[in-house]
């Protein structure tokens, strides 16, 4: 389904622009002021794609289909579809809040901080709605270059550059499986890998229509599997998490907790295309996501820092995800869009949250945060709105995402819906723990 305007292209180029324009802007005020505009168009421009799709209408929206390596067949296809269309607002708005965020604490180069924010923007927006696997890979892999120096140049801990380096050979390595699967999919469609003979193509509505070989399937959902499990992350590729939590600007955690990209790839690219594989191999995957979803959260319960706490509360509700999607049921599989669309506001709004804290106080360790009830009202109202909310308690938007998770998990594996259920308990004990211990009681140190 076509669209004579290019929006998607536009919400693509519109925050490359607006970085190239900072360059030109030598007030620092000012450039502040011109990012906080493009950052609010693009969100209107995201918007804008909302309101045009057609919910009727069951395929790809919004195409945009250009030839751009002739020789490989790879073209410049944009799209989006039920799954990804909220994760572009959901970008957008992030990057706002992450704008604000960094309003006067991006020191030194403000200027470059906040391009490559934008160019960080856009380039996410590339991973939601690109339709080539090539395309998909190249806006994967530029991912790396802006968040390295985000990390890196900015960060608010002393082994800043270690989390940033730590970070960038997670990715490189989780990069290598999954270009090898892409490529392997692309022969197929060729018919060099055992398929009928058909020209070489990485689109991926093709690539849904061609078929797949059982072995193959099994090769290619191991390599994505690898590959989206890294970024995700899952255990045991979850260390680069609470390091770049402790050490990273909030605000790019926040977008890191918030837009998981690694999960969206495993319900986007490595399910449709190797199906039969991802129904034989289903109680593999969630064995490791409830492996996941437990152990991350026992470690949570044992944090005295609440960004260290975050991010091990992340990686645990990846793993709920993931055991929503491993079931294989429409309600488990809608539960885990639910979820991931959740996260986007309620773990990078926690992550923001702790980084408000840490600016004010200087640390985030739960020795420090005795009774903040009393000097900032709002802002433990808001960390109670959004931590019950992660949680899922009813009547917040984490509470039908868990439920849809747990009638999927009942109908595929009902032993596991008991790790569920446990974690859900762990979860509140964690979350609820430590507010009771860091927002009330004595006010532990004055607050500026």
């Amino acid at each position: 389904m076509n669209e004579p305007f290019p929006l998607l292209s536009l919400c693509l180029i519109w925050p490359l622009l607006g970085a190239l324009l900072l360059g030109a802007v030598k007030d620092p005020l000012l450039a502040k002021r011109l990012t906080l505009l493009v950052a609010g168009a693009e969100l209107v421009f995201t918007l804008l794609v909302v309101w045009g799709f057609n919910p009727a209408f069951g395929g790809f929206q919004f195409q945009e289909d250009h030839l751009w390596i002739p020789g490989l067949n790879v073209h410049y296809l944009l799209g989006v579809d039920g799954i990804s269309l909220l994760f572009l607002p959901a970008t957008a708005w992030l990057t706002l809040m992450a704008v604000l965020a960094g309003w006067n604490n991006a020191q030194p180069l403000p200027r470059f901080h906040l391009a490559l924010l934008l160019v960080l923007e856009s380039i996410t927006l590339g991973v939601f709605t690109a339709l080539d696997l090539l395309l998909f890979f190249l806006f994967w892999e530029l991912t790396l270059p802006p968040l390295f120096f985000l990390i890196g140049l900015w960060g608010m801990g002393a082994e800043r550059r270690y989390a940033a380096m730590k970070y960038t050979l997670y990715m490189l390595f989780g990069g290598v499986p999954l270009l090898f699967g892409i490529i392997l999919l692309g022969l197929n469609h060729a018919g060099l890998a055992g398929g009928a003979a058909q020209a070489l193509s990485f689109s991926l509505p093709a690539l849904l229509q061609t078929p797949l070989a059982n072995d193959l399937q099994n090769l290619v959902l191991l390599l994505f599997m690898l590959g989206f499990a890294v970024k995700a992350p899952l255990i045991p590729f979850h260390t680069w998490l609470p390091t770049v939590a402790m050490e990273a600007p909030a605000q790019i955690t926040a977008l890191l907790t918030g837009l998981k990209l690694g999960v969206y790839g495993i319900v986007r690219f490595a399910i449709p295309l190797a199906p039969a594989a991802a129904g034989e191999h289903r109680w593999l995957m969630a064995i490791i996501g409830c492996i996941t979803l437990v152990y991350a959260g026992l470690i949570a319960l044992r944090q005295t820092n609440l960004r260290r706490l975050l991010a091990y509360s992340s990686i645990s509700h990846v793993g709920l995800v993931l055991v929503g999607v491993a079931s294989l049921t429409l309600q488990g599989l809608q539960g885990a869009v639910m979820q991931l669309l959740n996260f986007s506001m309620v773990a990078g709004s926690l992550m923001l949250i702790a980084g408000m804290l840490q600016q004010r106080l200087g640390s985030t360790e739960l020795a420090h945060l005795g009774g903040l009830a009393k000097p900032m009202p709002r802002l433990t109202a808001l960390f109670f709105l959004f931590a019950l909310s992660g949680i899922g308690v009813p009547l917040t938007s984490g509470f039908p995402a868990e439920l849809l998770i747990l009638l999927g998990t009942l109908q595929s594996f009902p032993a596991l819906a008991l790790a569920v259920l446990f974690s859900a308990i762990v979860g509140a004990a964690y979350v609820l723990g430590f507010a009771r211990r860091g927002l009330f009681g004595p006010v532990a140190r004055q607050t500026v």
